[in-house]
């Protein structure tokens, strides 16, 4: 490796950047809010903000996405067109490599438009092939806070039954899913509120960002969403955006009840990722000693579920050097970008 590179993971809301040395550490990984959806000019304002913040020497870039999604683009290859020439105009003179999927790291000049496929929203697979090497085999768990990826790798290889996202959704390879930005409305329809069972209403009116600041899980740094009524992010704001799913007004005295709604909804999140880990397991059995792998800001959840699984638990910071854990964002909070930087290591 003859110099520094950036691990770049553009998402349709955020952006992640890895930093890995001349040593193979991981020594800066950086998330700032990027709602693509708006044009162009979010990314730009993301990346050239991470630049500023990183040292002023030469890099080489390596890029996955997943922000081709968002309606900002006529469909993905669309986006992935864009992004790609966007981040060549943002990061001009400087060495960019393009995460293909199977077909690994390409020059972004060499990009044509039969990579598109390849290209679109494949950071889940950076990741996996990157835990596959390490620990050869287990299930890999990617919270975030959007989505879910859950991966069989085995003796080094990964077990994907799906590639695009449409495939993924078919086989619970991906659950749009996750402890930030997901709407509580899309976790559960019903919920437990004083021993009652009643219906939650179908509207914006929190997000799953308020259920884990309730329960007191959720690390401020990692919400950079704004939230769905715009208002402070306090405990007591998400207990009334909370208390509105189901039609009440809330008064501080009554905390504790909004705190043990949010531990129901917190369930059944759970509940479902925990399903699709099951049917995941199911499709090819594991070694008993098989870890699952955690990674994404919310991996406590993963934690849990190995832990009901009775299966041992790994954290993706683990696959580092204890040097690579000073970050105040850590490796496994921005796994994919990670992921990418180690991956490009031996084209840059």
């Amino acid at each position: 490796m003859n110099s520094y590179i950036i691990g770049w993971d553009i998402g349709g809301a955020h952006v992640k950047a890895a930093v890995m040395n001349q040593a193979d550490e991981i020594i800066a990984v950086v998330q700032k809010p990027c709602p693509l959806w708006k044009g162009l000019a979010q990314l730009q304002q993301a990346v050239m903000t991470i630049m500023r913040e990183l040292p002023a020497i030469e890099y080489c870039h390596a890029i996955t996405m997943t922000g081709e999604l968002v309606d900002l683009f006529a469909d993905r290859d669309d986006g992935v067109k864009q992004i790609i020439a966007a981040m060549r105009e943002f990061l001009p003179e400087t060495e960019l490599l393009i995460f293909a999927g199977y077909a690994g790291m390409l020059p972004a000049a060499q990009i044509e438009p039969r990579h598109y496929q390849a290209i679109a929203s494949a950071n889940w697979l950076a990741s996996a092939i990157f835990a596959a090497q390490k620990v050869s085999t287990g299930l890999f768990v990617d919270v975030g806070s959007t989505t879910t990826d859950i991966l069989l790798f085995n003796k080094g290889n990964v077990l994907a039954e799906g590639y695009t996202d449409y495939q993924r959704l078919i086989s619970q390879e991906l659950i749009y899913t996750g402890i930030v930005r997901t709407a509580v409305m899309a976790v559960a329809q019903t919920a437990i509120d004083d021993g009652k069972e009643i219906g939650i209403m179908a509207e914006y009116f929190a997000t799953m960002a308020d259920v884990y600041r309730l329960t007191g899980q959720l690390n401020e740094a990692h919400d950079q969403t704004e939230t769905a009524d715009g208002a402070e992010k306090t405990v007591n704001a998400s207990a009334r955006r909370l208390s509105r799913m189901i039609g009440c007004d809330f008064s501080p005295i009554e905390l504790p009840r909004w705190q043990r709604f949010a531990e129901n909804i917190r369930a059944q999140q759970l509940q479902k990722i925990q399903r699709a880990c099951q049917r995941q397991l199911s499709r090819h059995p594991l070694a008993d000693n098989s870890p699952l792998v955690g990674a994404g800001i919310g991996r406590f959840l993963v934690r849990q579920i190995a832990t009901l699984s009775a299966r041992p638990y790994l954290d993706f910071c683990d696959l580092f050097s204890e040097s690579s854990k000073q970050t105040a964002i850590k490796p496994a909070d921005c796994a994919p970008a990670v992921a990418i930087a180690c991956l490009a290591k031996e084209f840059c």
